[in-house]
């Protein structure tokens, strides 16, 4: 697992962006795009993290191009995580391991070849080809083929009901043959979206221009002025100041200079949870665990570490998933007396509130009676340590949506027998069986209600105390409206956002 943020990246700042957030006005530090009065009506947009990958959409760089709606793919998903009808019109399962595809007629890449299923082949290969693999891909192999031009078959080794969903990741998107002609992908002027992607300077700036000859409807914007800009103290500025119209990711601690206007607040699928050493030490007692989950108190948590821009957490998945709220009542384990149990309490540094995160959580697991202690280290040098159980409990930051817009993988990763990330060492059979249902279920109701099961089961044996589900702060100036708040972070600027 690959921990980010803003600490890992401050060694990428620009020296003109250090410059500007020096004077404090950051005016020179954009790119000179519009604002709501001139007439070109182009966004200006302050991102968080400079491509890592050269925008490879094998990468995570992959969501870049989604945020900027100029690479698109074969499905869509919708609020709930079902697939829906994207460069693909439609699709049906021909047998157990293969899906047929319609391609949308009329639809041109950037560049004017038109969209037919040989460039879907050549671009699906491409990705199941790639080195490494995206990571919707993993463990997944995939082949496609060409039944005729407007058709494709896409076949894979295991049962597998979510491959619509996995071709709804950015990773996946369908680019213009030429792009893969010198390995990797390149997506300046390749992609079919309502933007064209027209200019990358490095780990600066974008550009981008509106398609005029888009499959669907035409963008209102004429054009998208990226700029990237890790510092955050920096991104808030350039709202404040009117140097940007859209910024990503303002910092919690400088949201609150802003007029609360312009921040808007959009939950994420991203749960701050303490596992428990479920295997050995104080925490393999039921008792203990469950005298932990009664320590926290997840409303104290959010108002001071979060100053109230997070929510207490009633399960392992929060409100970026709204299907969640329908969970189960569960029975607990009974709480057990902690008094002189002595633990280890870990976490990370790379994620800067985590650490303040544990300084509460030692106060309140000392208050029910443990003793405490703390170790705090940056993520490549504790992460081997908490995998092999090294630690009773490890405060994380975790995803539970990947990439097919599913938790089960995140639920199957952190809390089955051989789960890949199971910090918890937890391993029993009822909740083996029941994420096997999970997964073998067709996406849908049933699906999601099966997954709610599996989460109880978890739950109801404290191998994790899911605290709060995160929230992002995204900067929107007065004059932008029909800006895109995406949970899943795949969309941002659309073919409707527009100035009034």
């Amino acid at each position: 697992m690959t921990i980010t943020g803003e600490s890992l990246i401050t060694n990428m700042f620009r020296i003109g962006t250090l410059a500007c957030v020096g004077a404090l006005t950051l005016t020179g530090c954009f790119a000179s795009g519009s604002a709501s009065g001139d007439a070109e009506n182009r966004a200006r947009v302050a991102m968080l993290q400079p491509p890592r990958s050269g925008l490879s959409q094998f990468s995570d760089d992959a969501f870049k191009l989604s945020r900027w709606s100029t690479a698109e793919t074969l499905v869509n998903l919708d609020d709930l995580g079902d697939a829906q009808p994207g460069l693909a019109t439609a699709w049906n399962r021909v047998d157990e391991r293969t899906w047929s595809f319609d391609i949308r007629p009329d639809v041109k890449f950037h560049n004017g070849v038109p969209l037919d299923s040989a460039a879907v082949v050549t671009a699906l290969t491409a990705a199941t080809t790639a080195a490494p693999k995206p990571r919707i891909l993993d463990g997944v192999e995939l082949t496609v083929t060409a039944t005729d031009d407007d058709t494709v078959e896409v076949a894979t080794e295991d049962v597998d009901p979510l491959v619509p969903q996995r071709l709804s990741s950015p990773q996946l998107a369908i680019l213009a043959p030429e792009a893969y002609s010198a390995g990797g992908s390149n997506p300046i002027g390749t992609g079919t979206g309502p933007f064209v992607l027209t200019a990358v300077d490095g780990t600066s700036s974008a550009t981008l221009d509106r398609n005029e000859n888009y499959w669907g409807e035409t963008a209102k914007l004429s054009g998208i002025d990226v700029d990237f800009v890790p510092d955050g103290t920096a991104r808030a500025a350039a709202l404040r100041n009117g140097t940007a119209d859209v910024v990503e990711a303002i910092p919690v601690s400088q949201a609150v200079n802003i007029d609360q206007a312009l921040v808007h607040e959009v939950p994420m699928p991203r749960t701050n949870t303490l596992y428990l050493n479920t295997a050995a030490g104080v925490f393999a007692d039921p008792a203990m665990r469950a005298a932990a989950r009664e320590s926290v108190d997840k409303d104290r948590l959010v108002e001071q570490v979060y100053e109230g821009r997070a929510d207490a957490a009633n399960g392992l998945l929060g409100p970026a998933l709204p299907w969640a709220a329908d969970r189960p009542s569960r029975t607990e384990t009974p709480v057990g007396d902690a008094a002189g149990k002595t633990i280890t309490l870990a976490t990370f540094t790379d994620r800067a509130e985590l650490p303040e995160v544990a300084v509460l959580l030692q106060q309140q697991l000392e208050a029910k009676g443990f003793v405490v202690n703390q170790v705090v280290r940056e993520y490549q040098f504790i992460e081997t340590d908490a995998l092999s159980g090294t630690f009773d409990a490890f405060v994380l930051s975790r995803a539970t949506v990947l990439d097919s817009g599913d938790p089960v993988a995140y639920l199957y990763s952190d809390f089955a027998c051989e789960g890949s990330f199971n910090i918890s060492q937890f391993c029993d059979p009822q909740v083996d069986s029941a994420l096997a249902n999970a997964s073998a279920t067709e996406p849908g109701d049933q699906r999601r209600a099966a997954i709610l099961d599996a989460e109880k089961l978890i739950l109801e044996k404290d191998a994790a105390v899911p605290m709060l589900h995160e929230r992002v702060v995204q900067g929107e100036s007065e004059g932008i409206t029909d800006v895109a708040r995406d949970p899943r972070e795949r969309t941002l600027i659309t073919n409707h956002t527009t100035f009034e």
